[in-house]
């Protein structure tokens, strides 16, 4: 009897699981240097999203609708979230907008129980790897800049991703595994991660992110992407003409000649998620107020003062207001078909 009560209760989850078989699944895959849905070429067009409220430090999904409708209006066809979203609701109402998001896993964050080093992720996959909201998977955020997270040796963690990858490839043959690296990988983060299907690339190196595609071209024949690029909106000093503080100026500026660049380069380049969707207040340690700093390692690229002020890169502020770069957003993604 109580055999027979367990599959039925087993039974009756699987039919309402969010992971039950999805006939309708989008395939997405790989070929030469692009990114294909369901056999077409994908260009993303996209936004980092990591949307914290003010006075917390902790991600909230409580203004998806509202950030839903300004990210459709943007053009903005692409998400990516640094940590798993564990809400079957907020990734429904993703694709019923039509947008895709990449799902990127951390390796030990203790905030993330779906991490890499727990083993967890895998059952994150599992359970959503059948929602057509889903673009890719992705391993890490820049941790080649942080040694120190993996016993001073950086092997460590390609093993480790490389290592995952594989075990994503197994369960889920139907979308690519990523990484997003800090700017160009080297010969031996290549090396090590053979499994990773497509690199994306956070950079930053002032307004001109093109240099980096013949860099890539020379190395590896493998699709990318860019995962972080972007300038924010408070200057540290005068420069190029932009009166220093908050410029929201300046960061349009930045935005409008980064995104002609990538999008002029489409064979090497599929495009990018910009950083970022809105203003993170929680970055720089006082989560009720807008503060000037929250320094990122390896920014000095920052167009165009040099000085990554972490609080002020959104595409919206906190209250999603618009930013005079929304526009500049809005009429390139919006221009590219």
């Amino acid at each position: 009897m109580k055999n027979y009560i367990f599959s039925f209760l087993l039974l009756f989850s699987m039919s309402f699981s969010s992971c039950q078989k999805n006939d309708n699944l989008d395939k997405v895959s790989v070929n030469k240097r692009q990114l294909l849905l369901n056999n077409i070429p994908y260009l993303i067009k996209g936004v980092c999203y990591h949307p914290v409220p003010i006075g917390s430090d902790k991600r909230s999904f409580e203004t998806i609708d509202k950030d839903l409708e300004l990210m459709v209006e943007a053009g903005i066809n692409t998400i990516r979230v640094y940590m798993p979203i564990d809400d079957v609701k907020v990734l429904n109402k993703i694709e019923s907008v039509g947008l895709k998001v990449i799902i990127g896993f951390g390796y030990n964050d203790s905030k993330d129980k779906f991490n890499i080093h727990s083993g967890n992720f895998i059952t994150y996959i599992n359970t959503y790897k059948n929602h057509n909201a889903i673009l890719m998977w992705e391993l890490g955020n820049e941790y080649n800049y942080h040694p120190e997270w993996f016993n001073d040796d950086i092997k460590n963690w390609y093993n480790a991703m490389n290592e995952a990858a594989a075990k994503i490839h197994e369960i889920d043959s139907n979308r690519p595994v990523s990484t997003a690296h800090g700017d160009l990988p080297n010969e031996q983060a290549l090396s090590l991660s053979p499994n990773i299907d497509v690199w994306g690339m956070n950079v930053y190196r002032m307004v001109v992110p093109e240099t980096i595609f013949p860099e890539w071209e020379a190395i590896s024949s493998k699709p990318m992407y860019l995962s972080e690029v972007g300038g924010d909106s408070y200057l540290a000093k005068a420069v190029e003409g932009f009166e220093q503080g908050e410029n929201q100026e300046a960061q349009a500026h930045a935005n409008k000649v980064i995104l002609d660049k990538i999008f002029d380069n489409q064979e090497i380049c599929f495009g990018t998620t910009l950083f970022s969707f809105t203003d993170g207040w929680w970055k720089a340690g006082n989560n009720d107020k807008q503060d000037v700093g929250g320094w990122a390692p390896n920014s000095t690229g920052i167009p165009y003062d040099g000085a990554p002020n972490e609080e002020y890169w959104g595409i919206v502020d906190i209250h999603r207001n618009k930013k005079k770069t929304f526009k500049v957003v809005k009429e390139k993604f919006r221009s590219i078909k």
